[in-house]
């Protein structure tokens, strides 16, 4: 009953219509002029993605097209409670994988080994995609962002990785841990820097709370010692639903005025990052957690623990 009509899509990518593309996108520009008419009475369009030859055509048309990046993003901020809801399964979906993969890992496994568990334990349990390859071990895991592969995991290494995964509801569950493999103990620095990586993401956890600007989540709470910066991650929080999502709260180097100038509300999810990563250095350790901010605080929807082999 919220469906007024229902058009067949019209299709005007090479792969599908070869040299007759271009007359399948003025197909296409024509129904939107049609729809514009018919229901928006506008001569302006938000679309989220769309390639250069649909935008030129509209443009020609007078069809005005806007980025509808910051309509989408904010709308998705807040979390309804059956998003959240859909969130908690996704994440114990995940935990599940996880639990599989270190309950099987063991030195002679490849690093595609270890990530093919996750995959599978999500597939099997209705979860969609994993956007990223992020598990590395050893000194592959510095500097971070390599993708697995085929490196064999030796004795008495580091596994680290980044789930990224997409899975039950469309639902995304974005944590990382770093376990260690092996008879013998971390090494102290390894010990050590895992333990600043796990006071970074607890006490900025911390700051979470309804009313606290965004620009107190980059400047306040834990900060990093300067062996540290070269390496360190892209942000401090995330937003997190769908994918990845609104708001990037940066480290204060990267800090842009003006450009997050809001303030935490109840039902916004967000991911707390740690990348501890020296350069030149022969190891990183990645951990992360996902957390619900409530009327009160915040709730961490992340329960798998921390490796207990780095913090003694």
């Amino acid at each position: 009953n919220l469906i007024d009509e229902i058009r067949p899509a019209i299709t005007w990518d090479y792969f599908s219509n070869g040299d007759q593309s271009e007359a399948q996108l003025q197909k296409w520009v024509n129904e939107v002029k049609d729809l514009s008419k018919a229901y928006f009475k506008s001569r302006k369009i938000a679309i989220d993605v769309l390639n250069g030859p649909a935008v030129t055509a509209l443009n020609k048309e007078g069809i005005s097209v806007v980025d509808a990046k910051l309509i989408l993003e904010q709308a998705r901020v807040i979390k309804s409670p059956e998003e959240i809801k859909c969130m908690r399964s996704a994440i114990d979906v995940a935990e599940m994988g996880i639990v599989k993969m270190r309950e099987q890992l063991k030195p002679g496994m490849t690093e595609n080994d270890i990530w093919s568990i996750l995959h599978s334990e999500n597939i099997k349990r209705g979860g969609e995609w994993i956007e990223t390859r992020l598990l590395s071990s050893g000194t592959k895991t510095n500097p971070w962002f390599q993708e697995c592969g085929s490196r064999i995991v030796q004795n008495n290494e580091i596994v680290a990785f980044d789930t990224d995964l997409v899975g039950c509801y469309s639902m995304c569950t974005d944590i990382s841990r770093t376990w260690w493999i092996g008879d013998q103990e971390p090494t102290k620095e390894m010990k050590q820097d895992y333990q600043i990586a796990l006071e970074h993401i607890q006490k900025n956890a911390e700051l979470v709370a309804p009313g606290v600007h965004f620009k107190d989540l980059t400047f306040k709470g834990h900060q990093l010692g300067d062996v540290y910066k070269k390496q360190q991650y892209s942000c401090r929080f995330h937003g997190v639903g769908l994918c990845d999502e609104f708001p990037l709260i940066t480290y204060p180097e990267d800090y842009e005025e003006g450009a997050f100038d809001y303030v935490l509300q109840p039902g916004m999810t967000l991911c707390v990052e740690a990348l501890i990563s020296r350069e030149n250095g022969e190891f990183s350790i990645k951990l992360e957690d996902q957390l619900l901010v409530t009327d009160s605080g915040f709730e961490n929807l992340t329960s798998y623990p921390f490796d207990e082999k780095f913090l003694n």
